[in-house]
């Protein structure tokens, strides 16, 4: 699914946007999520990169923010937030914690030997000698006193001093309560996952989006802003759908692909970058029931997520964006026909996707857009000109 940040709205506890979007993600996000992609083995196919795959400039961000006070208006008053370990973006660098192969933190803290240098156990497996300074590697054991380490640093990350406004003291002291922000972890938490699935680390990954999933659950609980946590726990599903299906376990994935469904599909429609996580997950699922052998269920998801798409275009008829994403559903859906033996219909499925794409008239200003449009174009009168190329390989 797209990679939309599940927390680019997200607010915490005290009412200040504890993660605000990174820099440029959408924008890098809507580039890759639909990317149309011919395949030199004579087979076409509409392809997309890794949905973790950018970070825009997050870490600028993190730096910023990490220690920003916030004062509320309501009871209480805020201080910069603090890890109680001490891990804080101004007196602690990530780098004894972090793997330098996926420049993420360290999961399943392996040491070669003898050289004694640590990486995560799935990055290292894939060398011979050390990345790091080139001994071979005889032998590599696990590290648990740094995983320990790092567990802690993530369950302490993101805590929040509050100190109340009416200046109530206890044995002589400020009252002050450490509270968790989970949505400051699940920001963390996500980029460390996408850096991770970037290197091809998955378990690692999806170690983090479980974690950043489970906070979103504990306060679906407890929380009156439901919209919000369901539209970052139906991203965060979606990524790991993602992983699940890149280890090759598709029914996980499935289950977490629906989920993700059940999740933003009670949100409001109105809000395109939802609309656009929505509609991959239907796709994606549709995929793996494509690839199962199931057309006839395929068909079901690839149709609902034109649905929706088309719904977008007609509350937004003026963003061109939707319209090659309608253009794409509807691509999907004839071949799907072609395949069930419907020739005429997928036909006239691929000329109204054309239409929608010849129709299009883009600014100056959106080149990037306008060659997806071209891409997609020449891919549709390709399927017209060969009635046997599937084009379902799709993460759109």
């Amino acid at each position: 699914m797209s990679s939309v940040c599940p927390f680019a709205r997200g607010a915490s506890a005290d009412g200040g946007c504890a993660m605000k979007h990174e820099e440029n993600h959408s924008q890098q996000q809507a580039k890759c999520d639909d990317n149309v992609d011919t395949k030199n083995s004579g087979t076409a196919s509409i392809d997309v990169g890794c949905p973790m795959k950018h970070e825009g400039d997050y870490n600028k961000h993190q730096a910023d923010c990490d220690d920003k006070a916030d004062t509320k208006s309501n009871d209480s008053a805020v201080v910069s937030p603090k890890c109680p370990f001490g891990y804080d973006s101004h007196t602690f660098k990530l780098g004894p914690l972090s793997c330098m192969i996926c420049q993420a933190l360290l999961y399943q803290s392996s040491k070669c030997l003898p050289c004694a240098h640590k990486f995560c156990k799935a990055c290292i497996s894939r060398f011979k000698d050390c990345p790091l300074c080139g001994a071979d590697i005889e032998k590599i054991e696990p590290d648990t006193d740094l995983q320990v380490t790092v567990d802690r640093f993530i369950n302490g990350h993101a805590r929040i001093k509050r100190v109340n406004a009416d200046g109530q003291e206890v044995d002589g002291q400020k009252n002050v309560i450490y509270g968790d922000v989970s949505m400051e972890r699940g920001a963390f938490l996500v980029q460390q996952a996408m850096r991770a699935f970037r290197a091809q680390n998955i378990e690692s990954a999806k170690s983090r989006l479980s974690l950043c999933a489970a906070d979103i659950r504990e306060q679906l609980q407890t929380s009156d802003n439901t919209s919000e946590l369901c539209s970052q726990l139906g991203a965060v599903l979606g990524m790991l759908g993602d992983c699940c299906r890149a280890m090759g376990d598709t029914g996980s994935a499935v289950t977490c692909y629906e989920e993700s469904v059940e999740f933003l599909s009670k949100l409001p429609a109105e809000d395109l970058e939802l609309v656009h996580t929505l509609s991959v997950s239907l796709n994606k699922i549709g995929d793996l029931r494509y690839y199962d052998g199931d057309l006839k269920s395929a068909k079901t998801y690839y149709t609902q997520s034109l649905n929706v798409r088309r719904n977008a275009v007609k509350e937004h008829p003026n963003v061109s964006s939707q319209v090659v994403d309608v253009a794409i559903s509807l691509a999907k859906v004839a071949d799907v026909d072609r395949n069930l033996g419907s020739e005429d219909v997928a036909v006239d499925g691929f000329e109204e996707a054309i239409e929608c794409l010849e129709s299009l008239k883009l600014d100056s200003n959106e080149a990037g857009l306008e060659q997806r449009r071209r891409s997609v174009l020449d891919f549709l009168h390709s399927q017209l000109a060969d009635k046997h190329t599937p084009v379902s390989d799709s993460s759109v």
